[in-house]
Order: structure tokens, then C-alpha cells, then sequence
């Protein structure tokens, strides 16, 4: 049973329909107004007395914070990828865990696109030239690629990876192939894709390659030095997913050598908490200075204002399909008995 009125604690600041949307369900809400996460002790102080949660991608929920909090009930996670959450923990201790898995999907492909045009075409490295004082008119430089008529491979074929599949066809690339763990005839099927092909054979041919996967103990580093040395020389790498994907020191020591002509990405090691003690506490120094052949944006796939209203709103749809004594439709564990209300 909850409370008269449940508290329901936001992380992060949401859009104004969200939190009336929740007080009309009888929520009393606290958000956090700033754009700054709280710290570890501020965090706990106000979930100690809550009966709900919407945390988002800086939140890291553990055993030890979820002790301190007995009264919780439910944790509507406003994102997708959840490997920052103890998910055991949750079911354990009798506590819903909920994600949004798809209204992400559109604005991360359309990001992971702009990346590799932004790579590709050299575009922040001319925007610098310009504020710089560098260009006087048109002279031969700064030549790159483009997608074209090129070969493109994206490892993992999820929403996300199919979002992205789709949108790269007005681009007209020579070819689009992937890999993925699971079996997908059905998907292969409904998107006309060519079937899947080993990762080697992605690795090896792609002069675009896209990563498209959600971080677990089987993904972490599936781009390191040994898939490196095996990526075609010129190959350009776009992260959108996670940063534990990819060996930062190791993609840093590619470009140094030309094996990679670049690398984009929104995501970096030093955000996936759930690594633990090995987790990077900052981005690699030399992806940083490598200005010419890096375009590195802070996590801004979702950050499409539409699409953060639309997501946090789903988080908050969960939280009263609890209140309302049913499984959160975006529930990512299961509870049994009593816990489930």
C-alpha cells in the first residue's frame, strides 16, 4: 500500500506538464530545479521519505542508497539504457524498475547521422578555422569523405540501429550491413537489410562504422585494440550508445596512427558508473586534443526539447501506472505478490 499522497522525487529538471501531470495523481513532487545532478548525500536525504523516483542517465542507484530508502516503491529511470541501475537490487528489495526504450531512438539516430557528417565533411574543424582568423576564401582543404556510395557498417540492430539504418537510405551509401548477437530474420526482412554479417567482416569493411548497442559485461570494450587492428584502414567510428563501447585509450592510439581517420562520439567511459572501480573519471587526454579527427558532443542524443518533455513524461506515466496498482509498462523486472503493488 503507498502513502495518501506519495512523494515523488525528480532528479533532474523536467518540463512544467510533467510535474502537474503527477500532482494531478495526487503526487506531492520535489524536483530538482538546477541543472546540476545533486550530490550522493543531497540525493539520499531527499529519497529517504520517498515512495517514487524519476532518475535519470546521472543518477547511479546501488543496494547501499536504496537501504536508505524504505519506502521506496518504484524507480522510473527517463531513459534506455540502464546498466547505471542495480536492477537485482530493486527486485530484491521489492522496488519497481522502469525505462522509456523507444522515444529516444529517433532523435539518437538523427544525432549518430550528424555526427558522421560533421566527421566526415570536417565541419567543426572548418568552424574553427573561420573564428580563428584562418580563412581569407575558397582554397583546396580540409577534403574528406562522404557516405555516398560508401560502405557502412552498424554493430547491433535494435531500435536504435534500425532508426539509424533508415535514415542513412537518403544518403544513398554504396552499401549498409550489420551484426548483431540475436537472431533478426524478421528484422532483416521488414527493413530489406542484407543479412547479417560476422563482426569481423563489419570490421574489416565499413568506412562508416556505426555502434548501436547497450552497455553490458558482453558489449563493454567490443571496440578495443585487437577490433581496432582489424578495422579498415580510413575507417570512420561513430558512438551514439555508450562510451564503455569503445577503448578510449585505444581508439586514441588508432588515430594516432592512422588506422582510424576519425571518431565521433556522445557518450564516454567516464559516465558508465557501473563499471566500478576501473571506471574512467575523465574523458582520455588525447581524444580531447585531437581536435582534427574527433567531434565529441556531451551526451546529447535525447536533447531535443520535444523529445525530453515526451520522455520524462513516459517516466511519469510508469510511476502512476504503479499508484494505480499495476506493473509499470516499461517495467524492466519482475515482482511477485505483494510486492507488485
Amino acid at each position: 500500500m503507498h502513502a495518501p499522497n506519495p512523494k515523488v522525487v525528480i532528479t533532474s529538471r523536467v518540463h512544467p506538464e510533467v510535474v502537474s501531470f503527477l500532482a494531478l495523481h495526487g503526487f506531492v513532487v520535489e524536483a530538482n530545479a538546477d541543472w546540476q545532478a545533486w550530490p550522493r548525500a543531497e540525493l539520499r536525504r531527499r529519497i529517504n521519505d520517498a515512495e517514487a523516483l524519476i532518475a535519470f542517465m546521472s543518477d547511479h542507484v546501488t543496494d547501499d542508497l536504496l537501504a536508505a530508502c524504505p519506502r521506496l516503491k518504484i524507480i522510473a529511470a527517463a531513459l534506455k539504457g540502464y546498466d547505471n541501475f542495480d536492477v537485482a537490487a530493486c527486485t530484491r528489495r521489492g522496488i519497481w524498475l522502469s525505462v522509456v526504450p523507444d522515444v529516444l531512438a529517433a532523435p539518437t539516430a538523427e544525432l549518430a547521422i550528424g555526427l558522421a557528417i560533421a566527421l566526415a565533411r570536417n565541419i567543426t574543424a572548418g568552424d574553427r578555422l573561420i573564428r580563428r582568423g584562418g580563412y581569407a576564401g575558397w582554397r583546396p582543404i580540409l577534403y574528406g569523405a562522404t557516405l555516398a556510395g560508401a560502405t557502412v557498417g552498424i554493430i547491433g540492430m535494435g531500435v536504435v540501429g534500425r532508426a539509424i539504418a533508415e535514415r542513412l537510405r537518403g544518403f544513398e551509401p554504396g552499401r549498409i550491413f550489420y551484426c548483431d548477437a540475436r537472431n533478426l530474420d524478421r528484422v532483416t526482412r521488414q527493413w530489406d537489410l542484407p543479412r547479417p554479417a560476422p563482426f569481423d567482416r563489419v570490421l574489416s569493411e565499413s568506412d562508416f562504422l556505426f555502434l548501436a548497442l547497450p552497455l553490458d559485461a558482453r558489449t563493454k570494450h567490443i571496440i578495443d585494440r585487437d577490433a581496432l587492428a582489424r578495422v579498415r584502414p580510413g575507417c570512420r567510428l561513430i558512438n551514439p550508445a555508450r562510451g564503455s563501447l569503445v577503448d578510449e585509450e585505444a581508439v586514441a592510439d588508432a588515430l594516432a596512427a592512422g588506422r582510424l581517420a576519425g571518431y565521433a562520439t556522445d557518450a564516454f567511459e567516464m559516465e558508465d558508473w557501473a563499471r566500478g572501480a576501473d571506471r574512467p573519471r575523465r574523458i582520455a587526454k588525447r581524444l580531447l586534443a585531437d581536435d582534427g579527427r574527433t567531434v565529441l558532443t556531451p551526451h546529447l542524443g535525447s536533447a531535443v526539447d520535444a523529445a525530453r518533455r515526451d520522455i520524462a513524461m513516459e517516466a511519469a506515466h510508469n510511476v502512476v501506472d504503479w499508484i494505480e496498482g499495476h506493473a509499470p509498462r516499461g517495467a524492466v523486472n519482475r515482482l511477485q505478490g505483494s510486492l507488485a503493488r
